[in-house]
């Protein structure tokens, strides 16, 4: 099986008159290339998955065995996509008519008003949209080590906490890590902008402008700020340089616009399939922030692996930062000690107050 992603790639694959049974043709536009298939008939097996084709070539290639796999006009999203967002779509459109009416905005109700309805066509289009974005993701990434950084939403721009989780996902990616988030505000945005910022003067400029914007209760201005800062950081990078951030959100949290501070956005309806991906690709490590359920709930999904986990695998570390915060406030940290009593696990579950001691501890 081999999937064709470009019409390069399918243009290759004719010249060089490789059989198309069993290939996987993702998010193309036939309209060229009519015919050049419609000469073909070694196409059963072969699978068109969304893009454009005219409705002769369809009925050709189905006659011959293909499966064409159709798309809903109405869909804000593309079910097929090859690629990762970038925060450029899912804003689109943010400051001439509002958040409301962006491709992320549309999505979200577009996905609601599916639960709702119970859709079935919709709901097998959003699943083949995430298993979409879980092979992208993989695509870009390649063999990358990635770190997660867990944290909360709600952290605000003009916190101290803020900058610490910037300086925190510079400093991750100064080792070569990629670093990865849920891809919300708060926390999850400090460490991808840190990762993004291509040295400490930039990123320091740039927490200081975002300080002007703190909160997401406005996400016009909130993103329009971020993209504003993203363009600067972007013309200091290096042109072709490695993948340093990721963001992993979910559109079942609709109150969490996504940050901008990604080389790529992976964007998931389902939470459940995007909680599992963030924490599986995180190859490095886990670095957790303080945050509230939803940062818990990350904690122990990630102690599940830990603690189950032998020696025919290599366990990653689990690094909580904040050691009143964890073992006082919200006191996860006596939970993971006794889990982790007698086991592996115990090696590799770190409670440190010096985010710098988190780098130390995951740098390859």
């Amino acid at each position: 099986m081999r999937e064709i992603e470009t019409l390069a790639a399918l243009d290759a694959a004719l010249d060089a008159g490789t059989p198309l049974r069993g290939l996987r043709l993702q998010d193309l536009d036939l309209t060229g290339r009519v015919e050049r298939l419609r000469a073909r008939d070694d196409v059963e097996g072969l699978v068109v998955l969304g893009g454009r084709l005219p409705d002769d070539l369809a009925h050709h290639l189905r006659t011959h065995g293909a499966l064409v796999f159709p798309t809903d006009p109405r869909a804000p999203v593309d079910p097929y996509r090859a690629t990762l967002y970038s925060p450029a779509e899912l804003y689109d459109g943010l400051r001439e008519v509002g958040y409301e009416s962006t491709p992320d905005a549309r999505t979200y109700r577009w996905s609601r008003d599916a639960a709702v309805a119970h859709d079935a066509f919709v709901t097998l289009l959003r699943a083949v949209h995430d298993d979409s974005m879980s092979d992208a993701l993989t695509d870009l990434l390649a063999d990358r080590p990635v770190v997660g950084v867990m944290g909360g939403h709600a952290l605000r721009r003009d916190e101290e906490a803020y900058a610490r989780a910037a300086a925190l996902g510079h400093a991750l990616a100064g080792t070569g890590l990629v670093v990865a988030t849920g891809g919300g505000p708060g926390a999850m945005e400090a460490a991808n902008l840190g990762a993004f910022a291509a040295g400490p003067d930039a990123l320091a400029d740039a927490v200081a402008r975002l300080r002007e914007h703190p909160g997401i209760e406005d996400v016009r201005p909130w993103a329009a700020a971020a993209l504003d800062v993203r363009a600067d950081l972007a013309a200091l990078r290096t042109p072709g340089d490695p993948v340093r951030s990721v963001g992993i959100p979910t559109w079942f949290y609709g109150h969490e616009p996504p940050n901008v501070f990604c080389d790529g956005v992976a964007k998931y309806f389902s939470n459940a399939i995007r909680e599992d991906g963030l924490l599986t690709r995180s190859t490095a490590g886990v670095v957790v922030l303080e945050g509230a359920a939803g940062t818990v709930q990350e904690v122990f999904q990630a102690a599940t692996g830990l603690y189950y986990g032998g020696p025919d695998r290599p366990l990653p570390r689990l690094v909580l930062v904040g050691r009143r915060y964890w073992s006082e406030t919200v006191p996860v940290w006596p939970a993971l000690a006794a889990l982790g009593a007698g086991r592996a696990m115990a090696d590799h579950v770190h409670l440190v107050d010096d985010p710098a001691d988190a780098v130390r501890l995951l740098q390859p």
